[in-house]
């Protein structure tokens, strides 16, 4: 809990802990423009191994991986097909645009899940005056729709489908490590049908700063040279890569005790009649709750509720989300989820 009250608002708010700064402290380090700091090549090196993939590139933030990726597998003019409502069509302040000069075609799926029956009319004809259908991005585990999981078997049907015609397929791998968890796959199981993967080491894992992106090598090669020019190779990075291994190493098994947090905190809003819960879609460490019936906005029951010592942030007009983390703990949950319930029982 912060000065301000029991922080919900996100997994990005976790601070490291003693051990992960003395690691940190620790680092040994060297010019990583240069390719010369050991640090973040055991990094790189240990995310690639993980996910199954024969290189990797330590960015600064997700948004940055995505981005990249995204101009790896892209030409200007092309579009990329997205979930509509995905992190990089919502939150990534229109960077495809912007960096890659293509646009992005939404397609709404279910739970933040799109199925392999969807992409065929989303494929543009081969047509001189349409735009390319060239990239399909999905995210797992799927941030606005409430942290679900895209199931495996849809995964490889979707892999199936867009390697038939030629399109490549990104993942933002943001919260791929909570997916894991709650499924019991192996990162490399998702990874293997992916041209190139986002991971954050700094939500749940609970480190201070960074994303990675993995592929092939041909890939990060080009990833490499796009991170300088988009502003994101650093130098002595080791000290920041210090604390994303040791939230690899330490703190993925842990992620597990956010998910029961996250399921208790769920089941308790769910039974209060001025708010909607859908439990269906509580899979991992996040919870939204649809606050319509309160006859207040988003912005308001936030305002309420951060008066009472509970931060949050909005999901929509009328819905809100709260995320277990690392630095909350059952007990600050429970004692949330009462103070919840209590500003909506009045």
């Amino acid at each position: 809990m912060n000065a301000n009250g029991i922080d919900l608002r996100s997994d990005t708010v976790t601070r490291p802990g003693a051990a992960m700064r003395n690691a940190m402290a620790q680092a040994e380090v060297g010019d990583d423009v240069f390719g010369e700091d050991p640090t973040v090549n055991r990094l790189q090196e240990s995310v690639a191994a993980l996910l199954g993939k024969a290189a990797a590139l330590f960015v600064p933030t997700g948004v940055m991986a995505n981005q990249i990726a995204i101009k790896c597998h892209t030409q200007p003019g092309d579009e990329v097909i997205v979930e509509m409502n995905s992190h990089i069509f919502n939150y990534e302040t229109a960077a495809p645009a912007v960096l890659s000069h293509v646009q992005l075609h939404p397609v709404r799926g279910e739970r933040g899940i799109l199925r392999t029956t969807q992409l065929a009319p989303a494929i543009r004809p081969n047509a001189y005056y349409m735009a390319r259908s060239s990239l399909l991005c999905l995210e797992n585990t799927h941030n606005r729709a409430g942290g679900t999981i895209y199931p495996l078997d849809e995964v490889k049907s979707i892999h199936s489908f867009v390697k038939a015609i030629g399109l490549k397929l990104h993942l933002d791998g943001a919260r791929l490590w909570n997916a894991c968890i709650a499924t019991g796959n192996h990162p490399r199981e998702y990874a293997q049908f992916f041209d190139s993967i986002s991971v954050c080491f700094s939500k749940g894992l609970g480190a201070p700063v960074g994303s990675a992106l993995v592929g092939s090598e041909e890939t990060i090669q080009r990833a490499r040279k796009y991170r300088k020019i988009f502003g994101g190779g650093m130098r002595q990075a080791g000290i920041i890569a210090a604390g994303a291994l040791y939230a690899l190493e330490h703190n993925f098994e842990r992620l597990k005790e956010d998910h029961v947090k996250a399921r208790w905190l769920a089941e308790r809003l769910s039974v209060i009649p001025k708010l909607k819960v859908d439990l269906d879609s509580v899979q991992t460490n996040i919870v939204i709750v649809d606050v319509g019936e309160t006859g207040k906005s988003a912005d308001d029951v936030l305002e309420l509720l951060k008066s009472r010592g509970v931060m949050l942030t909005d999901a929509s007009y009328s819905s809100i989300r709260a995320v277990t983390h690392l630095d909350v703990s059952m007990e600050e949950v429970k004692r949330a989820g009462e103070i919840i319930a209590h500003a909506f029982s009045e």
